[in-house]
């Protein structure tokens, strides 16, 4: 703790921000050292722009940056021609032997058929895609130029042979078995340390190992495995020294590259691959695929083999590879999404968030920029102006995402605060649930029975730590948590976080001491679920129900799909028309992690802002991408109780000593329909009205695209699909040609008609127009070649059967 006798003060970068919200020129403090630069995370970077900003206001402030593997030059230049210091450190020697020495040692030989990595008969079509790759992935077209034009004249025929069929985007579980087998067979003792990409991977190589006869055999070799979702009293087993003559082998991801480190280590074995989150600002998605690491972290896991004697290092991929990786990792701030960061800038007071983010040390893309800061309008931390809000003056006080300090601050103004505390805490730790690799069925079984069939991540959550806390008091913490594979530490953590939490919120004045009062509506399991809602929007997914599956879209991603490890993820029928979720990635497909299923009358009081449609009874949220119909009386009553609903939180968020319960009538309205909606989602898909000719707005595009032309925009496509899937279409399809001048131009056909978009730059855009072409039509709009009257309902056209003869559309 920080007292009046603190000489030397240890602390994250997130509490030094915090410091500068209340002191922005760090007074009484003459030194900060800020430790582990080079690994460029997002608040480091964000420091940097601050403290840069702050040493002309302070020059007798002194800043010191260290690390490792720093790129000394980049950030001497940054704080104009700061003094470099040099220390040598000591570690033992390792020798590295790439892929062309390993093969030559070895005599091990790649042939197109050995390279394909086996994750068993659950994942076969990862195998599949190995096999059946059609087009060269962005790992492989990083590398294939450099490794055809190495000089291999030193090595044998054989190796070259191995060499030219290559394969980048295999991990290479056969040579990998390979090189473990001659560590333990040829050379001197020591631990062996492997570095994969993932959890999937290590359990399938795990898995190949242990059927190996030598690799396999326990009173030979000791196999572990090693990942941040494992129980740390897992983990630990990692340190402990095997018995003589016995081999410890070790699996795991780039965590054992600067968190822990193994001391008997002497033998690295590295794939050269990590999964890094990346952002794709286009379709904001944030992503989680494969990469070639750096140089720098290449180094660290060499590293790792030198710590307490000489070691070696067996790179499974060639010299010349390496040689073609990039010098550092990409910063965090331009491969995340920045929303967190935005919020933090305007609390600061720091000016335009673009003009401030252009002084970074690399400055991110403007269209992640720009992407943060709609995100921020959505959930009301910002307005129209970019400032903040009475909301975003909350949310910028609380240390977690700003759609976690926004379910935090709703669950405080409508009394279900336990719930919510158990979520956001949760949700900012890693998941409680663990999943061994030897009792997976039994894991996941377990965590069903904490879901109750209430088609929610978030309340299983709630469930398994309320009874651990139970079980805490009785004494059996540890024996629950053993029977329902959850982690005691994850647990713990979250206990913690909910108190710091809670004490923040007491700060702002929303909480006080009266428990009981805050607590009031914890049991309203539709109260709660609504409260998620209010915190994860506009992380929604439509629902529909299939006759054997589900089928969940996304406004940005079309399709998407649900982690097996989801309480969603192996359900069949899901019983409401939305899921709101928290986090999504692209590995293959993108998937959802966690959700909660919710009605129409939750996500439209609780969501976003609601405008009124083209018809009666039309409401739209998210610029249309969801539509609700309903009789006009109806959509009035949402409309008052959302507009009277939101000036209420308005009111207690200027005044937080306010008592919401003067609104009795107002909130038992609220609880009621949430409460009694059945969840069938007849707003969305069961529209009875009569189309009147105002009905061509009713499904009005979206604004055109900043990249090329269309009148669906970015999401044309996404439209369109969901518009003839709610009309009982199969989905359209596109066909694309390349024209003259590189452009493209494609053809979307779906219920026997055809529409032709204008030549574009590439394929994805081609598609897009031709998508908002047969959005314009369907809409009310016609082509310019089209003769059609002006009035006739072409939105009919999806009723009828498929036409023998297709129209064509072409606007040029």
């Amino acid at each position: 703790m920080k007292g009046r006798d603190t000489r030397l003060l240890f602390c994250t970068t997130g509490v030094l921000l915090r410091r500068l919200l209340v002191d922005r020129n760090l007074k009484g403090v003459t030194h900060v050292i800020v430790d582990e630069i080079h690994e460029r995370g997002m608040n480091e970077d964000f420091l940097l722009i601050v403290l840069k900003d702050l040493l002309p206001r302070r020059p007798e402030l002194r800043l010191v940056l260290m690390s490792a593997t720093l790129n000394a030059e980049l950030f001497s230049s940054y704080f104009g021609g700061a003094p470099m210091i040099h220390i040598p450190g000591f570690t033992y020697p390792v020798r590295s032997r790439f892929l062309e020495d390993i093969l030559e040692i070895t005599g091990h030989r790649l042939t197109p058929y050995n390279q394909i990595d086996d994750y068993g008969q659950e994942k076969s079509w990862k195998m599949q895609k190995q096999a059946l790759r059609r087009r060269k992935s962005q790992i492989a077209s990083v590398v294939e130029d450099t490794v055809q034009a190495a000089d291999l004249r030193d090595y044998s025929a054989r190796t070259r042979d191995s060499l030219s069929c290559w394969n980048p985007d295999s991990i290479g579980f056969n040579l990998i078995e390979n090189v473990l087998c001659h560590i333990c067979q040829k050379e001197r003792a020591g631990a062996v340390l492997v570095f994969m990409t993932g959890w999937d991977d290590i359990n399938a190589l795990k898995e190949q190992l242990q059927a190996n006869p030598l690799l396999g055999d326990p009173s030979k070799v000791l196999l572990l495995a090693c990942h941040g979702s494992m129980a740390s009293s897992e983990q630990k087993l990692i340190f402990d020294r095997p018995e003589p003559g016995v081999r410890k082998i070790v699996l795991a991801t780039n965590l054992a590259e600067t968190s822990i480190t193994i001391n008997d280590v002497v033998f690295v074995v590295d794939c050269g691959k990590a999964k890094e989150t990346s952002y794709d600002a286009l379709n904001n998605t944030p992503c989680l695929l494969p990469t070639w690491i750096s140089k720098a972290s290449a180094r660290q896991r060499r590293g790792r083999a030198g710590r307490v004697q000489p070691g070696e290092c067996y790179h499974l991929y060639p010299q010349c590879v390496y040689e073609a990786f990039a010098d550092y990792q990409l910063p965090e701030l331009l491969r995340t999404p920045l929303q967190s960061l935005c919020l933090q800038i305007k609390s600061l007071r720091l000016g335009s968030i673009s003009e401030f983010l252009s002084r970074a040390l690399q400055s991110p893309e403007s269209l992640s920029v720009e992407n943060a800061i709609e995100y921020l309008k959505v959930i009301g931390a910002f307005d129209r102006n970019e400032e903040l809000t009475i909301l975003g003056k909350h949310l910028s006080m609380l240390p977690v995402e700003p759609k976690l300090g926004k379910m935090l601050i709703f669950g405080a103004i409508f009394n279900c605060l336990d719930p919510i505390l158990t979520i956001v805490s949760g949700l900012s730790v890693r998941d409680p649930f663990l999943t061994p690799f030897d009792k997976k069925d039994l894991a996941e079984s377990a965590k069903l029975q904490f879901s109750c069939r209430d088609y929610s991540d978030h309340l299983a959550l709630v469930r398994a730590y309320e009874g651990w806390r139970e079980a805490e008091r009785d004494r059996n913490g540890y024996d629950y948590c053993w029977k329902n594979f959850l982690s005691v530490q994850t647990l713990k953590a979250i206990d913690s976080l909910r108190r710091q939490f809670l004490f923040l919120l007491r700060d702002t004045g929303l909480v006080d001491e009266n428990m009981t009062a805050c607590n009031k509506w914890s049991r309203d399991e539709n109260l709660v679920r609504a409260v998620i809602c209010a915190g994860l929007y506009p992380g929604v997914s439509s629902v529909v129900n299939k006759e054997k599956s589900i089928s969940l879209k996304t406004m940005e991603d079309g399709q998407v799909m649900l982690y097996s490890s989801s309480v969603n993820g192996k359900e069949t029928k899901i019983p409401f028309p939305w899921l709101v979720f928290n986090e999504k990635v692209k590995v293959n497909s993108v998937f959802l992690r966690d959700s909660t299923a919710i009605s129409d009358s939750i996500l439209l009081l609780f969501g976003g802002n609601i405008k009124q449609g083209g018809l009666d009874g039309h409401l739209k949220m998210l610029g249309g991408y969801l539509e609700f119909f309903m009789s006009r009386d109806l959509a009035s009553t949402y409309l008052s109780l959302k507009s009277e609903l939101d000036n209420l939180i308005h009111c207690k968020l200027q005044n937080p000593r306010m008592d919401i319960q003067t609104s009795e009538e107002l909130l038992s309205a609220i609880r009621l329909l949430v409460t009694e909606d059945p969840c069938n989602g007849r707003f969305v898909y069961g529209r009875q009205e009569q189309r009147s000719k105002k009905a061509k707005t009713m499904f009005s595009a979206a604004p055109m695209s900043h990249g090329g032309g269309g009148n669906g925009g970015d999401n044309a496509k996404n439209q369109l699909q969901t518009l003839l899937t709610r009309a009982g279409h199969d989905n359209p399809s596109y066909k694309t040609k390349q024209i003259k001048n590189s452009l493209f131009r494609s053809t979307v056909e779906f219920n026997g008609m055809q529409f032709v978009g204008q030549p574009c730059a590439n394929k994805k855009l081609a598609e897009k127009d031709a998508a908002g072409e047969a959005l314009n039509w369907l809409t009310g709009g016609a082509p310019s070649d089209s003769r059609d009257p002006q009035d006739m309902d072409h939105m009919s056209m999806l009723q009828k059967p498929p036409r023998r003869k297709r129209h064509h559309h072409r606007r040029g």
